[in-house]
């Protein structure tokens, strides 16, 4: 029973790999319906369950007590398809519809490249458990999917908005920002206000905009790292 226990993280792991590439494959079709949803939507969905089978991973190796050096080598892996890959290729193929193939829409690749460098520091920095230094690589990925769908329901915010975005968004991963970390250690208010404060600024801007307000969370969640950061140093 203990050997396969310590298989159990490891097998959420790679449920959260084959939902990032499954969502590759559908941001290139994201235009098409497939069993009842568009592409896109797949890419939602898929994105999310991958988020789902990230936490339950970790959650598993804690519970089991199943660590390993392969199994937080294979998280960072599936991290970086899930929430770097698969949110740069839909970025790639929005960009490549509403430019007409434009060669500006390859700026799109930073979102991969930055974010396997920003899980690469994160191995090695052991400073990082209660504070991020850096946008999160999920975070990033969250953000991409609420102005996938912004654009979607109301516009296209032009190229030079898009490439200014994809290329703050991605420095944002590798920059020395202290960024508080969304995972809560206990239930306690007191020390979790900014946590239950982007709680509900989430379904609020969720309840107001749709998919479009995950975005606005993480532009949220940005500027309240940045304006206390000094209280996290």
């Amino acid at each position: 029973m203990k050997r396969i226990a310590a298989y159990i993280p490891n097998t959420i792991t790679c449920l959260n790999l084959l939902s990032g590439c499954l969502a590759v494959v559908m941001a290139f079709r994201f235009r098409g319906i497939y069993f009842g949803l568009t592409g896109l939507e797949w890419v939602y969905v898929l994105i999310g369950a991958a988020a789902v089978f990230d936490f339950c991973d970790g959650l598993s190796a804690r519970l089991l007590h199943a660590y390993s050096d392969i199994g937080k080598e294979l998280d960072s892996l599936s991290d970086l398809v899930s929430f770097g890959v698969a949110p740069g290729m839909l970025m790639f193929n929005m960009m490549m519809e509403y430019t007409h193939g434009s060669y500006i829409c390859f700026i799109a690749m930073l979102i991969p490249v930055l974010g396997a460098l920003r899980l690469a520091k994160f191995n090695v920095d052991d400073s990082q458990s209660t504070t991020f230094t850096g946008l999160p690589i999920p975070a990033n990925a969250i953000f991409w999917l609420g102005l996938s769908d912004w654009i979607e329901t109301y516009r296209y915010p032009t190229t030079v908005v898009m490439v200014i975005l994809i290329v703050l968004i991605s420095l944002l991963m590798v920059s020395n920002l202290r960024m508080f970390s969304l995972k809560f250690k206990n239930l306690s208010f007191y020390n979790n206000v900014k946590r239950y404060g982007i709680v509900v600024a989430a379904i609020a801007f969720v309840a107001m905009y749709g998919i479009s307000g995950l975005a606005w969370t993480i532009i949220l969640y940005i500027l309240i790292s940045f304006f206390t950061r000094k209280r996290m140093a």
